[in-house]
């Protein structure tokens, strides 16, 4: 176990996912007693192996790390003049000098260094758009965030990639739409996104179109002076969907949306055990120019574990029938760091993914949330963890630049295995854009359905604000009419700043 007692709750949320990374096994316990040893309302037997004391004052701080119980020593102290007031100056300063700390008690380099957040490359796109240098910005991330050359570089030529893709599109009079279809055929152990069985919940997929086809026409208007760029159906699975079902979701986005001048319609077909000919017949008469068959990993083993009701053959069978229908931009998604595997696994699925040869690749680190079985049950999977996460994903950075994929995406997540990234990889001319622009927070995202999460880019970018769908299935049948309500006072509240 390991403890963090502060002053207050202040910079808790900053500090804990950085003490997370250095102690990634460990149960973590937070409380604030005062800030000093002394005041400590519990025995040294109750916080562990490790304790972390933050004492703030209004010109400075002190950081002290003790181990082992032992309170008569720090084993690491950091203290800093810098004015409470400029709380991201002092922010910042708090978060370099726990790193220093648990840097020199470990012997740990984190590959990111301080950076802790989702979106790692959104401020090195910033600046390469200022007109700031590549020097000048690999510099800012070696001084300011500690971040290991391998990812200065990475972060670099992503946003490089970004920028250059964005000058395509006009994102800053223009939104994109997300169309959430919450149904799976099974739910992933991994999984904690809004997603419901088909088994359990497959008779309520009519009903749930008739509401979301609702919530479809009611939102058209929301955004009626921008252009809309981008479309995207995702869940869930929405090949969970009947051929018929989800064609009636799609005709009903055309009659309500200015379609004219969409630069990508994606849908994320996911599941090849949710894939017929005449779903995939269906998407391409409609104009899908861009779906995913995502495998995760072509061992069968792991997919057996992890709860993927599919084979290996179902995927190259879902892909081989989507590329003689004609669909030419198709994405394939994979995770490192699934249970039980390793990097020579991973190294198989490669192999096994260049074979077919997809446009693009998205690589993810297994990133465990809460509410995934695999971490509600993990007791059952204790002996059964991924080991050489690193070596995995060195082997698919390998495989991309082998492969003719370019890096253009990326992006973090809490909790994910050695702390390391997603990453969007892709052939020239076959990139996602809404991957991009729902990343880099350019522009503003419309979300219907379960769980969707509309977000409103405002005074050109200065400041985001969100309103959320529910998640719930039944909920959502329940309060359309309330969602619906809710998203239009939403917009309304900031009518004249997006």
């Amino acid at each position: 176990m390991i403890r963090l007692d502060l002053t207050s709750e202040a910079f808790e949320q900053d500090i804990r996912p950085l003490y997370l990374s250095f102690f990634p096994k460990e149960e973590y316990v937070f409380s604030y007693g005062g800030g000093k040893p002394v005041n400590l309302p519990y025995e040294p037997a109750d916080w562990g192996r490790y304790l972390l004391v933050g004492e703030w004052k209004e010109d400075g701080f002190v950081l002290s790390l003790f181990r082992d119980g032992d309170l008569s020593v720090a084993v690491q102290r950091e203290e800093k003049t810098v004015a409470l007031a400029e709380r991201k100056k002092f922010r910042d300063e708090v978060k370099r000098a726990v790193y220093r700390m648990l840097s020199a008690e470990t012997g740990k380099a984190l590959p990111w260094g301080t950076l802790t957040g989702v979106r790692p490359v959104k401020q090195v796109l910033e600046r390469l758009e200022a007109g700031e240098s590549k020097d000048s910005i690999d510099a800012f991330l070696k001084e300011e965030y500690y971040c290991s050359e391998e990812k200065r570089k990475l972060s670099l030529s992503v946003a490089a990639k970004e920028k250059e893709l964005l000058t395509k599109i006009d994102y800053k009079n223009s939104y994109s739409l997300y169309v959430g279809i919450p149904f799976c055929p099974t739910t992933c152990l991994y999984c904690s996104f809004t997603s419901y069985p088909l088994s359990r919940f497959g008779h309520q997929t009519g009903a749930y179109v008739e509401a979301l086809k609702k919530e479809i026409e009611a939102s058209a208007k929301l955004l009626a002076e921008k252009r809309l760029a981008t479309v995207y159906f995702g869940g869930g699975t929405p090949t969970a969907l009947s051929a018929e079902e989800l064609r009636d979701v799609i005709r009903t986005v055309k009659q309500y949306f200015p379609t004219e001048e969409i630069a990508e319609w994606t849908v994320e077909a996911g599941r090849p055990d949710t894939i017929t000919t005449e779903k995939l017949l269906m998407l391409y008469e409609e104009g899908i120019s861009r779906i995913s068959i995502n495998p995760q990993t072509m061992n069968q083993k792991t997919l057996d574990v992890i709860g993927r009701m599919h084979t290996t053959e179902d995927i190259c069978r879902a892909y081989a029938e989507a590329r003689r229908i004609g669909f030419d931009n198709i994405n394939m998604d994979l995770i490192i760091g699934l249970t039980g595997e390793n990097a020579e696994d991973v190294e198989v699925t490669l192999r096994k993914i260049g074979e077919l040869s997809p446009d693009s690749v998205t690589v993810h680190t297994l990133a465990l949330k809460r509410a995934a079985r695999l971490n509600i049950e993990k007791a059952q999977y204790e002996d059964k963890g991924a080991v050489q996460v690193s070596d995995m994903l060195a082997a698919s950075v390998k495989f991309a630049k082998e492969n003719g994929y370019l890096p253009y995406y990326l992006y973090r997540q809490k909790n994910m295995e050695e702390n390391l990234e997603n990453v969007g990889y892709a052939r020239p001319g076959k990139e996602g854009l809404y991957n991009i622009l729902i990343m880099e927070e350019k522009h503003s995202i419309l979300a219907l359905g379960a769980g969707g999460a509309t977000k409103l880019v405002l005074s050109g970018g200065e400041r985001i604000e969100r309103s959320e769908n529910v998640k719930s299935l039944k909920d959502y049948l329940e309060r359309t009419d309330e969602m619906i309500a809710r998203k239009q006072a939403f917009f309304e509240q900031y009518k004249g700043l997006y």
